[in-house]
């Protein structure tokens, strides 16, 4: 999507894709001429090698001399398989000219019709609820996980506590309350909560009455791990803390990132896909950054590595390249990450990581947290300041969301697994094929899934809300109110604003700060406008109106910079 991978097209990095995003790796000799790849693929081996907070992780050990340091954290109770490529697997016959371009079965199971079902439960899983830095200090945060509605604040001592979204007394959202003295009060009859859920005052009740114990809200455990907030979404289940994602390069020494988050108006295994798809870049994201070309549109290459109950990983290049020098990992629930090395001049290596860490939050809808970062960055990367490369990111989604969001509507409409709707190329869709692979496997797992050859659909209704709960509080209650008509402001999945400045602290006060000079340049201009008409002298009238000339330069600038933040790319169709 949109961003694909692609992404933020950070300048920070040195050039190009991670999918999509501009870095640059290390070198990794293809097994053999592309696009046919080895049928001898590279197995995983634990590693002996110590790791940060002494996390367990996999290296790899490539069919070539060249050994890679790639970061590779395994799953506990995983179980591995030596597979073969992502081309191999798929042997097609010869009288089908079809199968030579489209992707076939990957395994002897696929092959022979047989179902593969691994034990796998939804609630069981940790999911990417906010970005840590972005959580407010003094206002809940309303949130959710397919349809479960979660209400994430801080409390007086800081810590993060996570509630279901629904006051017992009247099923009000706590989401659209108000920390008092750190405890998360109900606007409804101010009931307030603190803690593990308990419920510490109830207004109404006479002075000598005690609280009710079912007076209480269900709590979910959370964990702030590596600048990013995980619930884990069993109630019933003790957390399973083994699960929390660790990511190798954003623990390492000099590793900076540039993070953002935004909600999209498609389901969460759209966006996914979406995401470990290199192949739309050129001509989606054609010119965004100067960087994706049209022209550059080409075959690619893929080789498979690893498939488990949870999720798969392999290497991918231009069919041009020498070397498939992109690894790829996605792991279950919704994590995808796309790891290079590159080695400078000096002999020093540096890493770099291409992160997208996707939340499902109802029918149509995801939240995805973007981080593209490394152990180097350009000098663009300290000349230009955050705000720019997130409008960036912002615009690259939208160009993705008609065409992603048309998608969401046919697969509910349609009805059918995707093997029935997609034509996948072997030469640009592997991924995507495998990810609804794997989805057959969990998919029974899920409240909802849209698998390669089944298919679950909703059993819940969307709910559509008009103002939704709990974006930010000081904002939703600031002038204009939450859910005004005709603003900026008003909450509506197109909207650059509602969809990603609202979430985002650094892109909210950049967006304040520009109002507030733009409207005090304006003043400053008709000032000094006002003082040339009524000046006698003609140098005086000069230099007063060249200074509101220059005062109404700065509130163009402000302007622009405003709506760079808060207006939609519109695609312009043009023939070529």
């Amino acid at each position: 999507m949109a961003a694909s991978s692609s992404l933020l097209h950070l300048p920070s990095f040195p050039s190009p894709p991670l999918l999509g995003s501009r870095i640059f790796f290390i070198p990794r000799p293809c097994p053999c001429p592309c696009p046919c790849l080895s049928s001898t693929p590279p197995l995983w081996f634990p590693s002996s090698s110590s790791t940060n907070n002494n996390k367990p992780k996999l290296s790899l050990t490539p069919p070539t001399p060249l050994k890679s340091s790639l970061p590779l954290r395994p799953t506990p109770n995983l179980r591995l398989h030596a597979v073969s490529t992502g081309f191999r697997d798929a042997a097609p016959s010869l009288e089908d000219e079809d199968a030579q371009v489209l992707v076939g079965p990957a395994s002897e199971e696929e092959r022979s019709g047989e179902r593969v079902v691994a034990d796998y439960d939804w609630t069981e899983e940790w999911y990417p609820l906010y970005l840590t830095n972005d959580v407010p200090d003094d206002a809940p945060l309303g949130l959710t996980v397919f349809d479960k509605q979660l209400v994430l604040y801080r409390d007086g001592d800081g810590l993060l506590r996570c509630y279901e979204d629904r006051c017992p007394h009247r099923l009000a959202k706590l989401s659209e309350g108000q920390l008092i003295d750190g405890r998360l009060e109900c606007l409804y009859h101010g009931w307030q909560f603190e803690g593990e859920g308990k419920c510490v005052k109830i207004p109404q009740l006479p002075a000598d009455a005690k609280i009710p114990r079912s007076a209480c809200v269900k709590t979910y455990e959370v964990r702030d791990s590596q600048g990013v907030v995980w619930v884990w979404m069993s109630l019933k289940t003790p957390p399973n803390f083994s699960k929390i994602p660790w990511f190798e390069n954003f623990a390492r020494p000099g590793f900076q990132d540039t993070s953002t988050t935004h909600e999209l108006p498609y389901d969460h295994s759209i966006l996914l896909e979406n995401l470990m798809d290199p192949a739309h870049i050129p001509i989606s994201h054609d010119r965004t950054d100067w960087t994706a070309k049209r022209e550059d549109a080409q075959p690619l290459c893929f080789q498979v590595t690893e498939r488990t109950d949870r999720g798969f990983a392999g290497w991918w290049g231009k069919e041009k390249d020498e070397s498939l020098p992109n690894f790829l990992r996605f792991e279950a629930p919704c994590v995808l990450q796309n790891n290079r090395e590159i080695i400078d001049k000096n002999g020093v290596k540096h890493y770099f990581t291409g992160l997208f860490l996707c939340r499902p939050t109802g029918q149509g809808k995801s939240m995805l947290i973007v981080r593209f970062g490394g152990t180097m960055r350009s000098p663009l990367a300290k000349v230009f300041p955050k705000w720019y490369f997130h409008q960036n990111a912002s615009k690259v989604f939208e160009q993705d969301m008609g065409f992603l969001s048309s998608q969401n509507e046919v697969l509910i409409r349609e009805k059918v697994p995707t093997k029935q709707l997609y034509l996948s190329l072997r030469s640009s869709d592997t991924w995507v094929a495998e990810y609804r692979k794997w989805m057959d496997k969990v998919g029974h797992g899920m409240p909802y899934h849209f698998g390669h050859s089944t298919i679950s659909l909703p059993k819940e209704p969307a709910v559509v809300e008009h103002a939704p709960a709990g974006l930010v509080a000081r904002v939703s209650a600031s002038s204009p109110a939450k859910g005004g008509v005709g603003t900026m402001h008003a909450p509506n999945w197109a909207n650059r604003y509602f969809r990603h400045v609202i979430h985002c602290k650094g892109c909210r006060n950049a967006v304040k700060a520009f109002e507030a000079w733009k409207n005090g340049l304006f003043a400053l201009a008709a000032a000094l406008t006002a003082l040339a008409i009524l000046a006698s002298a003609r140098q005086w009238k000069v230099i007063l109106l060249a200074a509101a000339t220059a005062c109404f330069g700065g509130v163009y600038v402000c302007s622009t910079a405003i709506a760079m933040n808060t207006t939609n790319f519109v695609r312009t169709h043009r023939r070529l």
